[in-house]
């Protein structure tokens, strides 16, 4: 599998004359926040500081830079009529030129943001396990695809999703990070009783999800006060994943869905410690 920070490295490594632009202050309603940042090049970019006529603006002040050969520089910029962005709020920007140090530091700074990132085990390589993976490659989240078929993992692999073979797919979730999504739609409805009991076993899990229908849903809730006599788990399933609303059973659909739903539930569980861990450190 590639390095978690390949496509950075590899931007850097064809484009190394260029500007980092970063947003070292955002006060009030601002596309990102403070500390979000991108790379510019003559001929291309990296990440985002949020689109719009910002963006332009900031990728045209980094060319000059460049072409100017100026080392760094800062821009103050009102985001209202006059740029034609109806924010309100104001964003200060930096401008450095990227030297050889910068770059091993935004790499191994981009390396950790990405090992941090919130895990989903997808169990299941078919039609629409391959889909959801699919549909979750750009979000900020580490997707691992988890089936006990090696053949079914092939083409997932060669179509660089990362890929976990395992003869027990339950011990995948008791190994699992805190804050982890666990998406279960396996070929076998006993495997997937086997994993999502694990799941929901796991007070710290974000998300625990199964696809099926209401028959597989109520023969799993009786299965699983029958075999861990805690009824009350059960309340803790999505199932099944993607919600009701939309009667559509093709794979991208249903993978669009979840997905959706999986980064609301994984994003909000981080939120959720992170202010909890703010609130704590006012009080102390």
């Amino acid at each position: 599998m590639p390095r978690l920070s390949d496509s950075l490295r590899d931007f850097l490594d064809r484009e190394p004359a260029c500007v980092l632009v970063e947003v070292t202050g955002a006060d009030g309603s601002t596309p990102r926040d403070t500390g979000t940042w991108m790379l510019v090049s003559e001929r291309g970019l990296f990440g985002t500081i949020g689109g719009g006529q910002l963006e332009y603006m900031a990728i045209d002040q980094a060319r000059r830079a460049l072409r100017g050969n100026l080392a760094a520089g800062g821009m103050t910029i009102p985001l209202g009529p006059e740029i034609g962005q109806c924010c309100g709020g104001r964003v200060v920007l930096s401008f450095t030129a990227v030297d050889g140090a910068l770059a091993r530091r935004l790499i191994e700074s981009n390396g950790r943001d990405i090992a941090s990132r919130p895990h989903v085990y997808v169990f299941g390589a078919g039609h629409v396990g391959n889909a959801l993976a699919d549909a979750l490659a750009l979000a900020p989240v580490r997707t691992i695809l988890v089936d006990t078929r090696e053949e079914e993992l092939a083409a997932a692999r060669a179509a660089g999703i990362e890929t976990c073979l395992t003869p027990l797919p339950e011990a995948v979730v008791r190994d699992a990070p805190a804050g982890s999504a666990f998406v279960i739609l396996t070929h076998d409805h006993a495997l997937d009783f086997l994993i999502a009991a694990e799941a929901l076993c796991r007070d710290d899990a974000a998300y625990a999800g199964m696809i099926g229908s209401k028959t597989k849903r109520a023969t799993f809730k009786s299965w699983l006060a029958r075999e861990t006599g805690r009824s009350g788990l059960f309340g803790r399933l999505v199932c099944p994943i993607g919600g009701t609303m939309v009667k559509d059973k093709r794979p991208a659909v249903i993978a669009a869905l979840a997905a959706a739903e999986i980064l609301t539930a994984v994003l909000s569980w981080r939120q959720q410690r992170h202010d909890a861990a703010v609130s704590k450190s006012v009080i102390l």
